[in-house]
């Protein structure tokens, strides 16, 4: 398996779009020496942006992390949600009533609108549910798993509304050696159980990389052969941005580790367009 240099494949792209966890930050704070490649792209006058599952929080919140990490080269605008979709579609479709949620209180602020408000599910009556008029999966904590998920299956059998998956990842890395489960694995198991299909927003879904496209500074002046998707997980950050039709790295700083690497292309035949230890210049 060939290890590429990270900086060197910086040069190649005038855009680079960032997964996050695992790839510029993971449970002990920021990966070493990403400050130095977002300083890079700073010198060079690269255009990035972080293309994120995470739909705890919104762009604010987010850039707000990365702040108190010592990083303020990361601003709002560069931030890119699944949970933005989630916003636009619940907008566009439901419009107004209660939104009710799997989440913690955090992510679901930034979907609430004027005319459209959120509600925990541990907060909904299963006898008064007439007036929830959308369901949206939004983040693994901030609910009981074994009372709320059971609520969160009846409240669906009672109401056929549209089902928001706004975080799609099914685990995250909590240590170098251990994953956790992640709200899209929750959601799945709801879904299959009541065999209902669900709206999913986030990577690998297309609609998130054409979202990110169109919030680029130059769009729609850039080619997708300039933008590079760089990613820690195959089956969302390489599979989508290789369905996009971008060029992709794939880095062993996340979910993807540097024994398990060679193996998991070979079976899942998700290929990266290149392979390097981490998104640090310094880091290969």
């Amino acid at each position: 398996m060939q290890i590429d240099n990270f900086k060197s494949v910086l040069d190649k792209y005038e855009v680079i779009f960032f997964d996050a966890f695992g790839v510029l930050k993971n449970y002990n704070g920021l990966i070493p020496g990403i400050e130095a490649t977002l300083d890079y792209l700073s010198e060079t006058g690269k255009d990035f942006y972080v293309v994120t599952n995470d739909a705890s929080r919104g762009p604010e919140q987010l850039a707000e992390s990365y702040y108190r990490l010592g990083v303020d080269i990361i601003t709002p605008d560069k931030i890119i949600s699944s949970g933005m979709l989630a916003r636009d579609f619940l907008e566009n479709k439901v419009r107004k009533g209660t939104v009710a949620y799997v989440g913690t209180e955090a992510s679901a602020k930034y979907v609430e609108t004027a005319d459209l408000h959120t509600m925990s599910i541990s907060d909904v009556d299963l006898d008064d549910v007439n007036h929830v008029n959308a369901l949206v999966f939004l983040d693994d904590e901030g609910f009981d798993w074994n009372t709320d998920l059971t609520k969160t299956l009846n409240l669906l059998r009672k109401r056929n509304i549209p089902v928001i998956v706004a975080n799609t990842d099914k685990t995250y890395p909590a240590s170098q050696n251990r994953l956790s489960i992640a709200v899209g694995a929750l959601a799945k198991m709801i879904e299959d159980t009541i065999g209902r299909q669900f709206i999913r927003f986030g990577k690998p879904d297309p609609q998130m990389f054409i979202f990110a496209f169109q919030h680029i500074k130059d769009y729609p002046n850039v080619d997708k052969r300039n933008i590079l998707m760089v990613g820690d997980t195959l089956h969302t950050d390489i599979l989508g941005g290789n369905k996009f039709g971008l060029d992709t790295a794939l880095v062993l700083s996340g979910n993807t580790q540097g024994q398990d690497a060679e193996v998991r292309i070979r079976s899942t035949g998700i290929i990266p367009t290149y392979i390097c230890t981490s998104a640090a210049i310094d880091g290969d």
